[in-house]
């Protein structure tokens, strides 16, 4: 069993293990554990967008201004709160299905039926005509997906050794670009097929059909929850009341990530909580963004289909395969560079207007940056964890990762209001100079994660 615990000072460090070989590096895609993974990450990662980027394409077919879109982008803070229903997933037994799934997976089954309902109840409900159902049932698979993500990032952490994590995190990334891909151009294609030759404007019909097949594509990820096998769960003390359950599973998760890190502990939570926030600001304004400039949904779900699901999978594989050959800071420093630069090609592609071959090379750069960039980030936040802990730290950190960002997106549709689309992107890519300075001072004090640089660099 893992056991993802990192030292208090570079005094502590252990020795550097010697560096795998490409093709030790590559094997590591082929185990079960990762093809589980593979599997797992596109039920985490159909229900992100279905709530977000690909609702606000609808919303804004449906004639719902820009300003409440962006407030709309709020019902994600779900992903940024977890951590605060965390310990329950971590340690609280769900009747019967815990005492015939175990722990994680009995979470991660019951969070998918609920994000399945949740995703029925918002193809029923039409947003042209009354709003507030259509968010309620937003809000309630968001909910589910963040509870579903705690669930499966301790399953993947206690599923393999630290050095096999970062082929773990591709392949979870892998599959969730897969399903984002999914959730986001595939829900367009069915939804234009479903208007059909007229497939421009809004048509409440097509949508529901959309959604539907949508709740019908969690059914994979339940049968591969029912078949996989449960991990070998970390040993914890019974409680013997509520206090002792409270400091157990949510006090002391907490307590022990101070403990190892000390003051580092600031620099490593102000890193998290600001990787993403590039893509994360600019992207709740990307499919309103293409509305506005003329894109119908067959033109975006097919640029986005071929190139992005191509660059997608080629980020997050050369993402994995870099951070166990060179470490994972380097790679992240890499991903920050690229994740801010890439905001700077919408710029131009907002001067050009409806072009779709600009559209071509915008989406497959964007994706190429976000994929190296997560599964860098992803086998990061899941090196700084405790197994004993894995759920509730593992929230904490993920959900810090979404928190800021989330907030500040909320406004991005009064400020593209105020200013246009031009200076929304450039501003978005300013936003990721601050992350570059925090990733070099993080390589400094946290050796577990860049055990194969050089003595200069650690």
């Amino acid at each position: 069993m893992a056991n993802h615990t990192t030292p208090s000072s570079p005094a502590d460090a252990p020795v550097p293990s010697p560096v795998p070989s490409w093709r030790d590096a590559l094997r590591l895609y082929v185990q079960p554990a990762s093809l589980r993974m593979l599997a797992l990450g596109f039920a985490a990662g159909l229900p992100l967008l279905l709530v977000l980027g690909t609702l606000s394409f609808r919303l804004r077919e449906a004639g719902i201004d820009r300003s409440t879109i962006g407030y709309l982008s709020w019902v994600g803070l779900a992903y940024g709160v977890k951590w605060m229903w965390a310990p329950l997933v971590d340690r609280m037994p769900i009747p019967l299905l815990t005492r015939h799934l175990g722990r994680r997976r009995s979470w991660l089954l019951l969070s998918q039926l609920v994000i399945a309902g949740g995703l029925v109840g918002m193809a029923l409900n039409d947003p042209s005509q009354l709003l507030g159902p259509l968010v309620a049932c937003a809000l309630a698979v968001a909910v589910a997906s963040a509870t579903q993500d705690i669930a499966l990032d301790a399953y993947r952490i206690e599923s393999a050794e630290v050095n096999a994590q970062a082929a773990l995190a591709a392949s979870y990334q892998t599959g969730y670009r897969l399903a984002m891909i999914w959730a986001g151009a595939g829900v367009l294609w069915i939804a234009a097929w479903a208007q059909g030759e007229q497939a421009t404007g809004y048509a409440q019909s097509a949508w529901q059909v959309a959604y539907l097949v949508m709740a019908l594509s969690m059914l994979p990820g339940m049968w591969v929850v029912l078949a996989s096998p449960e991990p070998v769960p970390a040993p914890f003390a019974p409680a013997r009341n509520v206090a002792e359950w409270l400091q157990g599973a949510v006090v002391e998760p907490f307590v022990d990530f101070w403990r190892r890190y000390r003051w580092q502990a600031v620099l490593l939570l102000a890193l998290i909580a600001v990787y993403r926030i590039s893509d994360v600001v600019m992207g709740i304004m990307a499919n309103p963004f293409y509305v506005d400039m003329g894109f119908t949904k067959t033109e975006v779900a097919s640029v986005t289909k071929v190139y992005g699901v191509i660059m997608t999978l080629v980020g997050a594989f050369v993402g994995g395969v870099m951070s166990a050959r060179w470490g994972v800071m380097r790679v992240l420093m890499l991903g920050a560079v690229l994740s801010a630069a890439s905001n700077l090609l919408f710029v131009w592609l907002s001067g050009l207007g409806h072009d779709v071959q600009a559209l071509v090379w915008v989406i497959s750069a964007d994706n190429l940056a976000s994929g190296i960039a997560t599964a860098a980030f992803i086998a990061y936040l899941s090196s700084l964890t405790n197994i004993s802990y894995s759920a509730t730290q593992y929230a904490l950190l993920s959900s810090m990762m979404l928190l800021l960002p989330k907030f500040i997106a909320g406004f991005s549709g009064d400020f593209v209001d105020a200013h246009g689309y031009a200076s929304f992107f450039t501003a978005t890519a300013w936003l990721g100079l601050p992350v570059l300075v925090l990733v070099a001072l993080a390589a400094r004090v946290h050796p577990l994660v860049a055990p194969q640089m050089g003595a200069s660099e650690t």
